[in-house]
C-alpha cells in the first residue's frame, strides 16, 4: 500500500490509512443496511400471522416498493452527493439515509394497515438507496488503482451483512414479536449509520492521483450525467447489466420451487442439513465472496476479460443445474456456482462505469447504471411463464445460459472496442 505524495491540485496527502479507513466506514454502513433487503424474509410470516386479513402478496408488495425506491432514487441521491462536494456530500446524504433507515423500520413496527407498511417501505427504500449509492461511489473514488476490489468489498458488506444478525433478529421476533424487532433493529442500525456518516468524505481533487498506476485503462475526463446518457457505451453496459441480473434473479428467486420440483429439497446431506438450507448457506457465501474476488481479478486482467470469465462460467452453471441438478449434491454445487458468477455484477459494472466516465460525477453515473437492477426485476416473472408453458424448468435454464453467453460476446466484441475508442478521446 503506497503512501500518496502531495498533489498539485489540492496539496492534500491521502495516506493508505486514510483510504482504507474510509473504505471500512463504507463497508460498515453497507452491513448495517443489509437487513433492509435480506432480513425482510424473517418478518413476512409473523406479519401475516398477526394480520390475518393481509394476503401474502399484499405484504410482499411492500418489499417490491422497497426495491423500486432503493434502486430508482439512487441517481437523485448520487447527484446530491457529487454536487455538494467531497467534504459535505457523503456526510449529508448518508446521515439523512441513516435517519430514513431507522424511520422506515420504526414505521413498520407501528404499521396497523397495509398503507402504513407501504409507507415504511418507501421511507426505508429511500434511505437504503442513499447509503448504498454513496458508499459505492466512495469506493470507486478512493481506489482508482484497486477499484474492482474496493467496490467488491463494499458490495460484499451489503450482500453478506445480514449473516451477523440472522440469529438475533429471529430470537427477538420469537420472544418479543416482530414489532419489537423492527423497532429496535431499525433504531440501532439507522443510528449507527448516522454516526458513521460524519466520518465519511470523498477525496479532494488530486488527492489520490499518485496512488499508483492502475493496470486497467481509465479515462482522464469526467463525464457529466447528461454526457454519459448520450454514449452508446452506457446503454450497452445497461443492457448487459439487465441481462445478467435478470438471468440471475430468474433462477435464484425460484431456487426453493426448483428444488421441490427436482425432488431434492429435503434430502439430508451433512450435519443434519437438507439440500435446500445447505444450498442457501453456500449460495450466500458465494454471493458475498464473488464481489471482491472478481473485482480483484478485473483490476489485474481487465473488466471485459473478467466479465467473459465470470459470465461464461455462469452460463455453464445454469446449464449444469438444469441438466444435473436432480442429484442433491449437484444442486448445491451448481446453485452455488450460479451465485458465484452472478453476484460480481455489483463490483464489475460500477468499476467499469467509473473507469469509463471518470470520478467527479461517479456517484450519480454509477447510480444511473444501478437502476438496471430495478429494470431487470420486471423480467423475473418470465421464468414462471416459461416453466408453465413448457412444463419444466429446463427451458428456463437454457434461456438464462444463453443470456450469459450473449453478454460474454458483447463484452469481448462490442464493449471492449467501444470503450477503447471512448477512452482514447482527448
Amino acid at each position: 500500500m503506497a503512501t500518496v505524495t502531495t498533489t498539485a491540485d489540492s496539496g492534500a496527502v491521502a495516506s493508505s490509512a486514510t483510504r482504507w479507513s474510509q473504505l471500512i466506514f463504507c463497508i460498515l454502513c453497507m452491513v448495517l443496511i443489509a437487513n433492509l433487503q435480506y432480513g425482510w424474509t424473517f418478518f413476512v410470516n409473523p406479519i401475516q400471522k398477526a394480520h390475518h386479513d393481509w394476503s401474502l402478496a399484499s405484504i410482499q408488495f411492500a418489499f417490491s416498493i422497497f426495491i423500486a425506491l432503493e434502486t430508482w432514487l439512487t441517481p437523485v441521491e448520487g447527484w446530491i452527493v457529487d454536487t455538494l462536494g467531497p467534504r459535505v456530500g457523503a456526510k449529508l446524504v448518508v446521515g439523512v439515509g441513516g435517519i430514513l433507515v431507522a424511520l422506515g423500520w420504526i414505521i413498520n413496527s407501528r404499521a396497523n394497515s397495509l398503507e402504513m407498511l407501504y409507507l415504511g417501505a418507501v421511507v426505508g427504500g429511500a434511505g437504503g438507496g442513499a447509503v448504498y449509492a454513496t458508499c459505492v461511489g466512495q469506493a470507486v473514488k478512493w481506489f482508482p488503482d484497486r477499484r474492482g476490489l474496493a467496490v467488491g468489498l463494499t458490495a460484499a458488506g451489503y450482500g453478506a451483512g445480514t449473516a451477523l444478525t440472522v440469529i438475533p433478529i429471529t430470537q427477538v421476533i420469537a420472544s418479543s414479536g416482530y414489532q419489537t424487532a423492527f423497532f429496535w433493529f431499525g433504531l440501532v442500525q439507522g443510528g449507527l449509520v448516522f454516526v458513521l456518516a460524519w466520518l465519511l468524505r470523498a477525496p479532494d481533487p488530486g488527492e489520490v492521483a499518485s496512488v499508483g498506476v492502475p493496470k486497467v485503462a481509465q479515462t482522464s475526463r469526467s463525464y457529466t450525467p447528461i454526457q454519459v446518457l448520450s454514449t452508446p457505451v452506457f446503454w450497452l453496459l445497461y443492457i448487459m447489466f439487465i441481462m445478467v441480473s435478470a438471468s440471475g434473479l430468474m433462477a435464484t428467486a425460484q431456487l426453493a420451487p426448483i428444488a421441490k420440483d427436482f425432488n431434492v429439497a429435503n434430502a439430508v446431506l451433512m450435519f443434519g442439513l437438507a439440500t435446500l438450507p445447505l444450498a442457501g448457506i453456500v449460495d450466500n457465501l458465494c454471493n458475498g465472496g464473488a464481489r471482491p474476488l472478481f473485482g480483484w481479478i478485473s483490476d489485474n486482467i481487465g473488466r471485459e476479460y473478467t466479465m467473459a470469465i465470470a459470465f461464461g462460467l455462469g452460463g455453464v452453471a445454469y446449464w449444469l443445474l438444469g441438466s444435473l441438478g436432480y442429484a442433491p449434491w449437484a444442486f448445491v454445487i451448481f446453485a452455488g456456482l450460479i451465485f458465484l458468477t452472478w453476484g460480481e455484477i455489483f463490483s464489475l459494472f460500477p468499476s467499469t462505469c467509473t473507469d469509463t466516465f471518470g470520478t467527479k460525477f461517479a456517484t450519480v453515473n454509477l447510480s444511473l447504471l444501478y437502476t438496471a437492477k430495478g429494470a431487470s426485476a420486471f423480467l423475473v416473472p418470465l421464468a414462471n411463464i416459461i416453466k408453465d408453458s413448457t412444463g419444466s424448468w429446463h427451458m428456463v435454464f437454457v434461456v438464462t445460459a444463453i443470456m450469459n453467453f450473449v453478454v460474454v460476446a458483447l463484452a469481448l466484441f462490442v464493449l471492449k472496442p467501444l470503450r477503447g475508442r471512448l477512452l482514447t478521446k482527448p
